[in-house]
């Protein structure tokens, strides 16, 4: 009885973002369908990576002391699609639960290492000057927050100090209203610090959103009018050649923002050039899409300036070994080992419980 009078409550709700919230409660793989979105298109000339003439994956894996077929296990534990790809040719692959090829699905926070890409062209194309600039430069409603000493390399490092609660569950949380809010510009603009820049790295998410407000503002202020989602396929998206139609999810339908810290939606293939061209340190048949020093600093530990050992220009980076990923909610991962010239997709429904850089990197030496 309680529910019932609470479904038209929450129904009523639903046009504000802690009614979002109760009516679709938590993030899943169909987000993609819930939010309006920008397209990114196919490329006219797509790549393909080859097939392996024998495909090569673990024949078991053991738990609890017993042999599971990896295909049983990987689908018992909530896998929609795996990749393994080994010098451009596609080594084994599989989908479950009706994913296919072709299948879109949300990348979360991998998002993330794409817009730190994007950072790099953007610099490249001369509308940042440097990581050190000022974000206030871009921004300056932020000067009254006291943001005139925060720097996009604190930013893309996650040392900012921006007062920012990372949680989905709470709906009264800075995460949960950046995910189902419909003004993230507004949401971005009153962002506050709770510390110093430069002496603390933590995760959160309103960090990679300031970054995309930023780069919106750097293209305009060049007199450049592209999207988000625009300058992604002009720099990256059409030049590595991606076989599938797919989008970047915005706040709202008119004059939206992309959702720079959650939501590009491709399928597993897609996902994977993106690991596959830092694998070739930016450069793509030919081209130079992002600078080979970019890539090289983006992935390099660096505790300077409060900065973490593991995480670096919004790449993840599990070992000391040189490995690298892409990580997502739900157990999202495009997951590179340069030195066997790897790259893994795991798109899924949950992290059932798992560490799947563990995953990523017991299968390796076997290739």
């Amino acid at each position: 009885m309680r529910y019932a009078l609470l479904l038209p409550l929450a129904l009523l709700l639903s046009g504000c973002t802690i009614g979002r919230f109760f009516v679709w409660n938590f993030a899943d793989i169909r987000d993609h369908r819930k939010f309006p979105s920008r397209p990114l298109a196919a490329a006219a000339e797509p790549f393909r990576y080859a097939a392996a003439p024998q495909e090569k994956a673990p024949r078991y894996k053991v738990e609890d002391g017993k042999e599971i077929p990896f295909d049983t296990w990987l689908k018992d534990h909530r896998t929609v699609a795996f990749l393994v790809i080994r010098r451009d040719t596609i080594v084994y692959e599989r989908y479950f639960k009706g994913y296919d090829t072709a299948q879109v699905h949300p990348s979360f926070s991998m998002a993330k290492s794409v817009v730190s890409m994007l950072i790099g062209t953007a610099i490249a194309d001369g509308y940042i000057r440097d990581v050190q600039q000022p974000v206030t430069e871009f921004i300056p409603e932020l000067k009254a927050h006291g943001f005139d000493k925060v720097t996009i390399e604190h930013v893309l490092q996650m040392t900012s100090g921006i007062d920012f609660t990372e949680s989905y569950v709470n709906p009264f949380g800075t995460a949960a209203k950046f995910y189902y809010g419909r003004d993230l510009t507004k949401y971005t603009l009153k962002l506050k610090l709770k510390r110093e820049p430069g002496t603390k790295w933590e995760y959160v998410s309103g960090d990679t959103q300031l970054l995309g407000l930023l780069l919106t503002r750097a293209l305009r202020m060049k007199g450049d009018e592209r999207t988000l989602t625009h300058y992604l396929s002009d720099r990256l998206w059409t030049p590595l050649g991606m076989e599938y139609a797919s989008s970047w999810s915005i706040d709202r339908r008119k004059d939206g923002i992309e959702k720079a810290f959650c939501c590009i939606n491709a399928p597993a293939r897609d996902f994977a050039k993106l690991g596959s061209l830092y694998l070739k340190k930016g450069q793509w048949r030919g081209e130079q899409l992002v600078p080979r020093d970019w890539v090289e600093t983006s992935i390099k530990p660096s505790r300077e300036q409060g900065g973490a050992g593991f995480y670096r220009y919004q790449w993840w980076l599990p070992s000391a070994e040189g490995d690298f990923c892409a990580e997502g909610i739900l157990g999202q991962y495009v997951y590179v080992d340069p030195q066997r010239e790897l790259v893994m997709v795991r798109l899924g429904s949950g992290n059932a419980g798992l560490d799947w850089t563990q995953v990523f990197r017991s299968m390796a030496p076997a290739y």
